[in-house]
């Protein structure tokens, strides 16, 4: 007899969350000022303790090697608002838009990662400083972007559908 359960295609999870696809979202259909107006607000909402971080919220998170990501967000949006609205609402041009967030973003994580080696708020070795910006950075870069791409065709459908 057949099951369904025994040949259901495996289903792998792309290690990361979609905080990034939002961003980059809202950068190419919103535009600079809307993309950085929602990740302020965004950061806001999330260190004042309401849970929207991906593991709750808190001042707690300007301790946290991530929240230099999280602070990203910000040049993030506004660098794919830029380019997205400098060219036409071609795919190639929202992906490389998209692509300039997302490497804004990393730039933004691993210069707070260095900022707190140097000035010591965390207890890191030059090695351990390494292995967080390459578990960071390099690890989720993958899944984040099959994550941007996606966002990349989102923005591409959706400004289509909406004339501009």
């Amino acid at each position: 007899m057949w099951s369904f359960r025994d040949h259901l295609l495996s289903l792998h999870s792309l290690g990361v969350t979609y905080q990034i696809g939002g961003v980059l979202l809202v950068g190419c259909m919103g535009g600079k000022k809307a993309g950085v107006l929602s990740q302020i607000g965004y950061l806001i909402m999330g260190l004042t303790w309401f849970p929207v971080f991906s593991q709750g919220g808190g001042l707690g998170y300007l301790q946290e090697p991530s929240f230099g990501y999280l602070l990203g967000f910000i040049p993030g949006a506004w660098i794919c608002g830029i380019l997205a609205f400098r060219f036409p609402p071609r795919l190639e041009f929202l992906a490389l838009s998209c692509l300039g967030g997302l490497v804004s973003i990393h730039l933004t994580g691993i210069l707070y990662l260095s900022l707190t080696e140097l000035f010591s708020w965390t207890p890191e070795s030059s090695q351990q400083l390494l292995n967080t910006i390459i578990q960071y950075s390099l690890f989720p870069l993958p899944g984040q972007l099959v994550v941007a791409c996606a966002a990349t065709v989102i923005a591409y459908l959706l400004r289509h559908l909406m004339f501009y």
